[in-house]
This record gives structure tokens, sequence and C-alpha cells, in this order.
């Protein structure tokens, strides 16, 4: 039996939020969003980035809210900065974009779309197998 190599182990600890953060950036979730809202040349912070951070902020993965972020947002009013995005999320259309996002994540993951399920409506079947009506 050969002898064991003496080999030195090391680890590193990668939490939850450099996970969901890599996933935004492989999927160019950032650089759609931008596409879509399109971008002032004056803007220091674009519209993806703050996308971005309102994700990461509202799964929880920060225990403060954005406007305590100093060093994220410099000099800018966060507010208005959110509420600005917000507004050209809407006027974009959130579900249209949602789409685009999700089919450029399924795209780059290679997920088979050959199948899809989109009844979104939880239904209960009774003896006489009608819908469940609320």
């Amino acid at each position: 039996m050969p002898a064991a190599e003496n080999t030195e182990l090391s680890s590193t600890s990668l939490d939850h939020v450099g996970i969901v953060a890599g996933i935004i950036d492989e999927i160019g979730l950032v650089e759609e969003v931008d596409k879509a809202l399109g971008r002032h040349v004056q803007e220091a912070v674009s519209s993806g980035v703050v996308v971005k951070a309102m994700i990461l902020n509202g799964l929880g993965f920060v225990s403060a809210p954005l406007y305590l972020f100093e060093r994220f947002f410099i000099g800018k009013a966060t507010e208005h900065l959110r509420g600005k995005v917000l507004d050209k999320l809407f006027e974009a259309g959130v579900s249209e974009l949602f789409v685009k996002l999700a089919l450029r994540a399924c795209a780059h993951y290679g997920v088979n779309l050959s199948r899809l399920h989109l009844d979104w409506r939880s239904t209960v079947r009774s003896d006489t197998e009608r819908p469940f009506q609320p």
C-alpha cells in the first residue's frame, strides 16, 4: 500500500450571499435590467445594480436596510434611487422582464424547456373531479 502524501487541505466558507450574488452575475441579471430600463450617462449606480442590491436585501441576507449601507450608495439618495428604479421596472413591465430573466437563466444553465407546467393555481379534486372554487 503506498504511503499517504502529506497534503495540506484548506477550506473557505462561501456563505449564501456570495452564491446568490454569483448566480446573479452569471446569468447577467444586472446587464439585462440595464438593457431593459436604459441607463443615463450621469447615473453613478445603474438600475441593474440597484435591483441586485434589492434582491439580496429582500431575501434577508443583510440584517440592515439598504439605506444604512453608506459605502454602497455613497452620496446617493437611496429612497429616491430605489423609488426611481421601481417606477422604471413598472413602466417596462415587471412580468415581461421576469420572463426574460428566467429564460436567460434557463439558457445559461441548460434547462430543458420542452415541457413546462405553468399552472400556478392550487386545485383540490373532489369525487366529481371539479377544481376547487374559492
